[in-house]
């Protein structure tokens, strides 16, 4: 379906509690790292190494392909993109066609490197798996690495399980981050530095889906915890869009823990999200087979879905 005509569609409200997504374009093998920029769907797609920029039909056209498989996107201030190589642990940038290196920091974490945060200053945040390369399902406490925009490095925020989807809220004077094999957001006290250094204070539980898990075990943790929150987005109202990697629907959350809202993406699991278009009201859904069902390094069955919502982006 075009998007242009979905988002002519009759808007929606809170009454609406359950929206259908529908596809936008498909045949991809794991989607990831969605954000819009300059009038632009921009996604990762894992294993094929590409980073797309998707047309208003759905077309899609590869940006760069970056080595050691691409996930978080972000664009600075300066209008750079900014690229996470997962198994090179680094970020990257795209200028005047060609990828240059921002910053490695395999020193700093044995965990695969996964989803980013750029800020409106030109830092970034980078996520990772917790676990080793050499025991992919093993898990571990791990942290953030907080990026300059010279590429100086270091670890922030420990005590994170899988640190995941990022979003700061309106009003800039907080930060979540999505702990997906914990079931749990949490949310940081967030200042900048006079260098426009990103600061974490105090943390506390945003929301936790069900029981707070006791264990650090990816399998166990996929199997029992009532959701998995991977990607997010917030709202101008200050709820989070909340893709959760278990289930087939994408959560709208308030910030006292309501469910507000939920999306139903048709029997896909939701990785990721991004609320975008011309008006900042529709939301983006990277969706795929329930982790675990399906290979995706030797399959094509990841999908980009959308939904007109109520609210736009903060």
């Amino acid at each position: 379906m075009n998007v242009s005509s979905m988002m002519n569609q009759s808007d929606t409200t809170e009454a609406d509690a359950v929206l259908r997504a529908v596809p936008v374009a498909d045949g991809f093998t794991f989607l990831e790292g969605p954000r819009w920029f300059d009038g632009a769907l921009w996604a990762s797609d894992f294993y094929s190494e590409r980073v797309l920029r998707f047309a208003a039909d759905g077309t899609a056209e590869t940006v760069c392909t970056v080595p050691g498989r691409p996930s978080g996107l972000g664009f600075t201030p300066w209008g750079e993109l900014w690229v996470v190589s997962m198994l090179r642990r680094s970020v990257l940038r795209w200028r005047d066609g060609e990828l240059s290196t921002v910053a490695e920091f395999g020193h700093l974490t044995e965990g695969v490197a996964n989803d980013m945060l750029v800020t409106p200053e030109g830092w970034a945040l980078v996520g990772n798996f917790g676990n080793s390369d050499r025991a992919p399902d093993s898990l571990a406490e791990t942290g953030l690495v907080r990026i300059s925009p010279a590429g100086a490095a270091d670890l922030i925020a420990p005590g994170l399980v899988f640190p995941n989807g990022m979003a700061i809220l309106p009003g800039g004077r907080e930060l979540v981050v999505a702990e997906t094999f914990a079931g749990r957001l949490s949310a940081y006290q967030y200042t900048v530095g006079a260098d426009g250094r990103p600061q974490l204070g105090e943390r506390r539980v945003w929301k936790q889906f069900g029981d707070a898990p006791d264990y650090l075990d990816i399998p166990r943790a996929t199997g029992a915890l009532e959701a998995l929150p991977d990607g997010i987005a917030a709202d101008a109202s200050g709820a989070l869009w909340v893709a959760s990697s278990n289930s087939s629907v994408a959560m709208r959350v308030a910030p006292d823990g309501t469910i507000l809202q939920t999306v139903d993406t048709g029997g896909l699991s939701t990785y990721s999200l991004a609320l975008g278009g011309t008006d900042g009201r529709t939301l983006y859904l990277c969706c795929g087979p329930a982790l675990g069902t399906s290979d995706p390094q030797t399959t094509t069955e990841s999908v980009l879905m959308a939904a007109r919502v109520s609210v736009p982006a903060a």
